[in-house]
């Protein structure tokens, strides 16, 4: 089976899996092997597995040192900040930052640095082989981690080494990405489901895509998000008024039709049987 092929099917396999049972990292590399086939999966699994077994050595060895810490949240942290950015040498890709590689979990770790999001898929990997409690989360413009253990919590920048970040320095961050007026609120602290930590990455590059007028990569991209998310009626919905605007007008009227299948929201409908029937009179 071709690296191209194995991809595709592990990722329509992925999108009809129950969140939890979605593997981050494996589907992220799938999502890549689209873009960069011709490395393959071997060497990047294998990295991944070095990455879980070094974060075990490393907070074995931290808790084994005379009077060295327990098993707590500092431990775990440091434990995960000491293997990808001192050992392996991670970090976040400030020079480069919009270069359409930091979204690829290949080129990411062939590089060695990245967008926020794609690092943070190499963070939850290595701590969830531990069975720590390490998820994304919903937090605007800037993706974040949060690491909990015995009943508390810390978050944590994986674009800034690990660094943890308390409430003052989460409400400047807010500021910095939504605005002056923005403030915090409870849904910026809630878990990403798997699922919309991949949406999330595979974002960034139809963003960057469509910022270099590359539309039709950019209808590529929605199209395998689809794959991962086959009842998301919002990317269908992207999907269709993207192959509207390049003419791709049977596309554009099953994404519609999709639309109005699987979306529950009326004006949402409304609009897109309208979209519909216009794009139909296009076709007569």
């Amino acid at each position: 089976m071709s690296v191209l092929r194995e991809a595709q099917e592990l990722l329509r396999r992925a999108g009809g899996l129950p969140d939890h049972e979605i593997d981050l990292a494996d589907t992220a590399l799938a999502f890549a092997a689209l873009d960069t086939p011709e490395p393959g999966f071997g060497r990047y699994r294998h990295h991944l597995s070095l990455l879980a077994r070094d974060v075990a050595d490393a907070f074995a060895e931290q808790k084994a040192e005379p009077g060295g810490a327990g098993d707590d949240l500092a431990a775990r942290a440091n434990a995960l900040a000491w293997v990808l950015t001192e050992r392996y040498g991670y970090q976040g890709d400030r020079e480069t930052y919009d270069d359409l590689q930091n979204a690829n979990l290949m080129r990411v770790i062939d590089r060695r640095q990245g967008l926020p999001v794609a690092l943070a898929v190499l963070y939850i990997h290595a701590g969830r082989a531990q069975g720590w409690q390490i998820a994304g989360l919903n937090f605007p413009g800037h993706f974040l981690l949060r690491l909990e253990h015995a009943g508390e919590r810390t978050v944590l920048d994986p674009f800034g080494n690990l660094a943890p970040l308390g409430a003052a320095e989460l409400r400047t961050l807010l500021k910095t990405v939504a605005g002056t007026d923005a403030e915090l609120a409870p849904e910026h602290t809630q878990a990403l489901s798997n699922r919309d930590v991949l949406l999330r990455l595979q974002n960034n590059r139809k963003v960057r895509l469509l910022k270099a007028q590359r539309t039709e990569d950019a209808v590529q991209t929605v199209e395998t998000m689809l794959m991962l998310a086959p009842a998301h009626a919002g990317l269908w919905r992207e999907a269709a008024l993207l192959n509207a605007h390049i003419g791709n007008l049977r596309a554009a009227i099953l994404g519609l039709e999709q639309v109005l299948d699987l979306s529950d929201d009326p004006d949402r409908q409304r609009e897109a049987a309208q979209l519909l029937d216009e794009l139909k009179g296009r076709m007569n």
